[in-house]
């Protein structure tokens, strides 16, 4: 089982390994595109205008524009430590387990607007790439990306939960991967679906997929997980969860 995770804007700072080195990433046939966009921002952070309307940035946001700059002489480190916000709190891969962890290097991946996709251990720096981002002389990152992630994705040959948000789904869709859809459910039986906690939720199944002893090859050994985690799941179809909370 694969499970694969959505960025985060925020990252942590620094690093204590060598510079970024494309030959160690996952998924080596991404590495033509992941030269080209490195390139791209770094030579756009010379431009702190340019910069700031490619990458959404306000007018204080200059360190984020640095840390392009910087891309390729800057620290690295795993990726798993390198994102952070709601939902790698929820994951808490600090907190777990030696076993947790040599699992969640196994079974986690991450998207990025920046390398398509990692794994759980690649090393890489901090930088700024949003999956909706436009780069001057670039269509859409998803017209770029996807005719050459997809066919990696699917070339993996094996069980994949997909947690990404849409932005950066678009960006590789996995042929007969589960999603995950997060719902409130009001006591008049009513149901919306989740933003402000979306990501929490979705730490707290990742958490429970790297944990669990089952074999997981199907959305029925997925839900069966995280009902024994005390979640309420419903399963929509092979390819497609609801997860239900109050």
């Amino acid at each position: 089982m694969l499970v694969i995770l959505p960025p985060s804007e925020t990252k942590s700072d620094g690093g204590t390994s060598a510079p970024l080195q494309l030959d160690g990433l996952t998924l080596p046939d991404l590495n033509p595109i992941r030269r080209k966009l490195a390139d791209a921002i770094v030579e756009l952070a010379a431009d702190l205008d340019a910069s700031r309307t490619a990458l959404g940035l306000g007018a204080s946001s200059v360190a984020e524009i640095e840390r392009n700059a910087d891309l390729w002489d800057s620290p690295t480190r795993t990726a798993i430590t390198r994102y952070t916000g709601v939902l790698y709190d929820a994951l808490d891969y600090p907190g777990m387990t030696r076993a947790s962890k040599t699992k969640a290097g196994d079974r986690l991946m991450i998207g990025s607007a920046l390398f398509g996709v990692v794994g759980a251990r690649d090393l890489i720096p901090a930088y700024r790439l949003s999956g909706g981002s436009r780069l001057p002389g670039f269509g859409t990152l998803g017209s770029l990306w996807k005719p050459t992630l997809s066919p990696a994705l699917d070339a993996l040959d094996d069980f994949v939960v997909d947690l990404r948000s849409g932005v950066y789904q678009k960006l590789g869709p996995v042929r007969g991967a589960v999603t995950a859809t997060v719902v409130t459910e009001a006591p008049d039986g009513s149901r919306s679906v989740v933003s402000h906690f979306n990501k929490h939720y979705k730490g707290l199944m990742a958490r429970e997929l790297v944990r669990t002893r089952r074999t997981v090859r199907d959305v029925t050994a997925l839900a069966a997980v995280l009902a024994d985690a005390g979640q309420r799941v419903e399963i929509d179809s092979s390819t497609a969860i609801t997860v239900v909370t109050d």
